[in-house]
């Protein structure tokens, strides 16, 4: 499978011990994503979503390095700062092609949204209609929780990015009991005037089913939800994510959700239909197939996939 997309750069040739790799080529248009084909190697085949603040990192970042890189749950170093809901951004790093950006990262769920069920299940206005605060997300079959991935992704993906010189702010940190609900996901981008918004997530459909997708607002003008001036660049973030997602993890567009594009739109999520900034969802693979779970669950892969969403973000705002 090969990705032609906006400022892609096919991975380095390496050595495999499986067979030779069949690679066939999509075309794009100009302002639209044609597609994507499948490949196979011998031997295999191939919304989610209370109240509260963005929770904002306290701590003066650094460029990553052999001693201040995450360790295999995303965390830094025990001398880094625990953020809290009542943290107040530090000054960006002096220089970086991403100063002056804002950029919010959304983990999608909470890991103690189970223990919270009154709260999660009551419903908000998402504009088209009334949806659930959040669930509790997904899980492999070996109880690895989504919550679990998205916040480990999120605290990789901001290391990255304050590395580039952006703010970046998270929408929950593990630091609040439940949520937020669709709709204060939504709100924090906005109030932060974000240059981009990216909420991470991972499946969880039947066996079989592989792959990533990235997650797009349609047109919506309803209610509260107004979506119309954020479709345009929001598609051309959403691009950028998925071809630098494939371009480093290498992994596939998902095989069981949008016709093998790796792009889907949806109107019935309220995280994007209340967003007024450029925003996207990504399901980073499914965590009920055996496969994909083994990536999921591997802090190796973890990395793989926050430098490749970070880098699609950084290639968006870089224009």
């Amino acid at each position: 499978m090969s990705y032609v997309g906006p400022d892609f750069e096919p991975p380095q040739p390496r050595r495999s011990r499986r067979g030779p790799l069949t690679v066939a080529l999509a075309a794009l248009v100009p302002g639209a994503l044609l597609g994507w084909l499948v490949y196979e190697t011998a031997g295999g085949s191939g919304d989610g979503g209370g109240s509260g603040q963005a929770t904002v990192r306290s701590s003066p970042p650094s460029a990553p390095s052999a001693s201040g890189a995450p360790t295999d749950d995303g965390k830094k170093p025990s001398t880094a700062r625990t953020p809290t809901a009542s943290s107040t951004s530090a000054p960006a790093p002096a220089s970086g092609p991403l100063k002056g950006k804002v950029v919010v990262i959304d983990p999608g769920h909470n890991p103690e949204n189970f223990q919270h069920p009154s709260e999660i299940n009551r419903k908000v206005n998402i504009g088209t209609n009334w949806k659930e605060c959040d669930t509790t997300g997904t899980s492999t079959n070996d109880g690895y929780t989504e919550a679990k991935f998205t916040l480990d992704v999120a605290h990789r993906m901001r290391t990255l990015l304050e590395a580039q010189g952006a703010t970046v702010k998270l929408t929950q940190d593990g630091d609040r009991p439940y949520g937020p609900c669709v709709d204060e996901r939504a709100r924090i981008g906005n109030e932060a005037k974000a240059d981009a918004v990216v909420s991470v997530h991972a499946d969880g459909s039947g066996t079989g089913n592989r792959g990533f997708h990235v997650i797009l607002p349609g047109a919506v003008h309803a209610g509260a939800a107004d979506t119309r001036a954020i479709v345009g660049p929001s598609r051309d973030l959403g691009e950028r994510v998925a071809g630098r997602f494939v371009a480093v993890t290498g992994s596939a567009p998902s095989n069981y959700i949008g016709d093998g594009t790796g792009l889907v739109t949806r109107k019935d999520l309220g995280g994007l239909n209340l967003s007024t900034v450029p925003k996207v969802f990504i399901e980073c693979g499914n965590m009920r197939d055996s496969k994909d779970a083994a990536l999921l669950t591997s802090g190796a892969w973890r990395q793989k996939a926050a430098q490749g969403i970070s880098e699609g973000i950084v290639r968006f705002l870089r224009g």
